[in-house]
């Protein structure tokens, strides 16, 4: 009987798991490549969102994300193959970007490479990186893991609360008067990720404590349909150092999880949603 081969996950830097959780389940990362100016870097490791903001702040120019190009990912996929692995591939969502393209490029004519669309984005990923880990340490062949995924992702719920539209504006992502519109009356949109999408949800109003405890208890409270083991609170940078232990405790308040995982998001979400923005992400039964 042929052994099962050895599973390697690899991830794009949009998933935004920490340096700890992506040694921790011995995730490959592939960065994405970030341009402030006339300067390229890459994701996480020569460039922070702190660079961003810096950068930002100075220039009130918004930095630039691509996607890895084909031969980045066919690189890091002949590694393993190489070594007789099989391999699960992430990337952020395509509708997001052309990195799955790409990744599913690179894969074509490789055995063994399965690339996984999220229709997510940041820990959204990072959720069904973590599940597809624990069942490749449980011996799960890859071509499962890759079928199980595919019902997995349906059941990921994904939102954020924006502080800030300025750089979603800046972005072209939402129109110049919207974002003034928000700010003057103070208003924080929740953004959703629904069918592979971001779309707009409830506006909160007020100082972003409130609304971000409101916020929680809108997608926690009541709730019997969450699998309550696994949540992750991921932010991409914090004014009020005291807003994120806030958060946790209100989750705690409405939902009991097993595990909470807390998160700074990378470059590529930071540049899209600026600082102080929050969300809670986990998983429906």
């Amino acid at each position: 009987m042929e052994m099962e081969k050895k599973v390697k996950i690899i991830s794009d830097s949009t998933s935004d798991l920490s340096k700890e959780l992506y040694e921790k389940y011995d995730v490959s990362v592939i960065p994405l490549p970030v341009t402030l100016g006339t300067d390229s870097f890459l994701d996480g490791i020569s460039v922070t969102p702190e660079d961003l903001y810096n950068y930002y702040n100075t220039t009130k120019k918004l930095p630039k994300t691509a996607a890895p190009a084909a031969f980045t990912y066919r690189e890091e996929f002949e590694k393993w193959t190489s070594q007789g692995y099989a391999i699960i591939c992430f990337t952020i969502g395509s509708g997001f970007s052309v990195s799955n393209t790409n990744a599913r490029m690179a894969a074509e004519d490789l055995e063994d490479v399965y690339v996984i669309d999220p229709k997510n984005l940041s820990t959204g990923i990072g959720l069904m990186i973590v599940q597809a880990a624990e069942w490749a340490e449980e011996g799960v062949p890859a071509k499962e893991i890759a079928a199980r995924l595919e019902v997995m992702r349906d059941k990921v719920e994904a939102s954020f609360v924006i502080n800030n539209l300025e750089f979603l504006w800046k972005g072209g992502r939402c129109s110049g008067v919207t974002a003034l519109g928000a700010n003057v009356l103070r208003l924080k949109p929740c953004i959703e990720v629904v069918d592979g999408k971001m779309s707009v949800g409830k506006k909160y109003r007020g100082n972003l404590s409130a609304c971000l405890k409101n916020y929680v208890k809108d997608r926690l409270a009541g709730r019997t349909d969450i699998d309550t083991h696994r949540l992750f609170i991921t932010h991409s940078g914090m004014d009020q150092s005291d807003l994120v232990p806030a958060v946790w405790e209100a989750v705690e308040q409405y939902q009991h999880f097993d595990e909470i995982l807390f998160t700074h998001a990378n470059c590529t979400v930071c540049t899209h949603c600026g600082p102080n923005t929050l969300g809670i992400l986990f998983v429906r039964k």
